[in-house]
């Protein structure tokens, strides 16, 4: 239960940045409403979370192309039922695949196309990271659903907001694009997320609690360069063994800190 809670969320968030990245329109549109709802005077709090449509559109949007597993944990049938047509006997093991309903041309519209606004009805109604309609299946739904799904909502949304809200990211200075190929053996990126990010937020803004939630993204990364406005660039091992934070203009030290 604890490793669903963390390698979902983590899988999400890491799959979101890739495709923002690659699209930096949307991440734009995620940096507005974190600037229209919270400001740029104190970091986003978990209060804020349903207000945040588009960020959490972005990653519903992710948990429907890019699931963390092929299909979900399998069930039995209690009784004989057909369902779509199909009979099912009773006592057989029953699996859904992730990616078939996420992708399911008949279910969306340009199904691999990463479009967060699909997912968002009107102006006033809450986007919730679940479908109870099962077109997707972020934490599952029903009896059978993720008893931490409150957790794993919050973790999810509470990490990429705050990574959005505290950094602007683009594509390292030799790279054109992301890419976003999925691994052979697995739904994960085939390849380490690796990205450019410039502080947007205020350094004193970024207390020990942001800190925690850089660690926990870079720790998905291969490596993460950091800059400031001048292009000043640093560059994390790829080991994690470490965080680097920028420097403080006019402060040539470069200050580490353990992991």
């Amino acid at each position: 239960m604890m490793l669903a809670t963390i390698d979902n969320p983590s899988n999400a968030v890491k799959w979101t940045m890739a495709e923002m990245i690659n699209q930096p329109d949307i991440l734009a549109k995620a940096c507005e409403e974190l600037d229209r709802v919270i400001g740029k005077n104190r970091l986003v709090q978990e209060s804020d979370l349903s207000k945040l449509n588009y960020v959490k559109a972005c990653l519903k949007e992710s948990f429907r192309i890019h699931p963390v597993s092929p299909f979900t944990l399998p069930h039995i049938s209690s009784k004989n039922i057909v369902m779509g047509g199909y009979f099912i006997p009773k006592g057989s093991h029953v699996v859904l695949s992730r990616p078939g309903l996420g992708r399911n041309p008949r279910i969306w519209d340009e199904p691999l196309r990463f479009k967060p606004e699909r997912h968002i009805v009107d102006e006033v109604s809450n986007v919730s990271l679940v479908d109870h309609d099962l077109r997707i299946l972020s934490f599952s739904t029903g009896r059978q659903g993720c008893p931490t799904l409150e957790l794993g909502s919050t973790t999810t949304t509470m990490l990429l907001a705050r990574l959005i809200q505290g950094f602007s990211w683009k594509q390292p200075l030799d790279t054109s694009t992301i890419d976003l190929a999925e691994s052979k053996h697995d739904l994960s990126l085939a390849k380490p997320l690796i990205a450019h990010a410039v502080p947007r937020t205020p350094f004193h803004f970024i207390s020990n609690e942001m800190q925690l939630y850089i660690h926990m993204f870079t720790s998905l990364m291969e490596g993460l360069v950091f800059g400031e406005a001048d292009s000043t660039t640093i560059v994390t091992g790829n080991n994690h063994d470490f965080l680097v934070y920028p420097k403080i203009r006019g402060d040539s030290s470069t200050k580490n800190s353990p992991s």
